[in-house]
């Protein structure tokens, strides 16, 4: 239920929701942004343009010391979601364990985001996912939008059940209009149980005044809308992750 805000001991207002607001990060200052304007996690990626590639580690390094927000990290490294190269494997098997390794010192870097698909189907690379995360098993990890290429996307709740890692789902839930799709969602959120449906993927204010009157659904993605311009190049900007939250903390009100 929302409340009154409160202040941290820095000044970042506070707004007590049942809802959690996740915003991209591509940067340092964007982090930053996000931290100020209220929001409760950051994904950081980098190469948004192409829906987002592993970020430099050292990236990872600065954000964590730049602010005190959970961080999901993007295990991504190139644009299709099938991987296949030995070397390209053992590289993200790499980056998920220096990952666990930095989190050992820094506890806010939450977990992992990622997704592999395989052909013919396509079906979701579990041998591949739980390879990955075998290399980082103290990582939570969220289950990215890979699976809309799916015949049926919904499926993947049920496929990954052998890795508990997994305990977010990021979706859109298709291509339909938000009103049109609430159920979809709300139905998987059902089905994800203790597991948590993230609705992201062009999720703005108005979606998010549709989505958050159905009680299951109560964590949100967004990217551009958070940005300057709504464009992808555009900063995240405070006043506009500010104003997200206020309408998240007025639709769970």
């Amino acid at each position: 239920m929302a409340g009154r805000p409160l202040r941290e001991g820095g000044g970042r207002v506070v707004r007590k929701r049942s809802t959690l607001l996740e915003v991209i990060a591509c940067s340092v200052e964007d982090a930053v942004a996000a931290a100020e304007g209220g929001a409760d996690r950051i994904e950081l990626i980098s190469h948004y343009e192409v829906g987002g590639l592993t970020p430099p580690l050292e990236l990872v390094h600065e954000v964590l010391a730049a602010t005190r927000l959970p961080v999901r990290v993007m295990l991504r490294d190139r644009e299709s979601f099938e991987v296949v190269d030995p070397d390209e494997i053992a590289q993200l098997c790499r980056t998920a364990a220096a990952l666990q390794s930095l989190a050992e010192t820094s506890p806010h870097l939450e977990g992992v985001v990622l997704g592999f698909l395989r052909t013919p189907g396509p079906v979701l690379d579990l041998p591949l996912l739980g390879r990955i995360l075998a290399a980082s098993p103290r990582l939570r990890a969220t289950l990215h939008r890979a699976t809309e290429d799916l015949p049926d996307p919904g499926s993947a709740l049920e496929a990954v059940t052998t890795l508990p890692q997994i305990d977010t789902f990021l979706t859109s839930g298709g291509p339909e209009p938000w009103a049109d799709k609430v159920g979809r969602l709300t139905e998987w959120q059902v089905r994800a149980g203790e597991r948590t449906i993230r609705v992201g993927g062009g999720v703005d204010a108005a979606a998010m005044a549709v989505l958050s009157h159905s009680q299951p659904l109560r964590s949100f993605h967004v990217g551009v809308a958070a940005r300057r311009g709504n464009r992808v190049e555009g900063p995240v900007l405070p006043s506009l992750v500010r104003a997200l939250a206020d309408q998240l903390a007025a639709s769970a009100s």
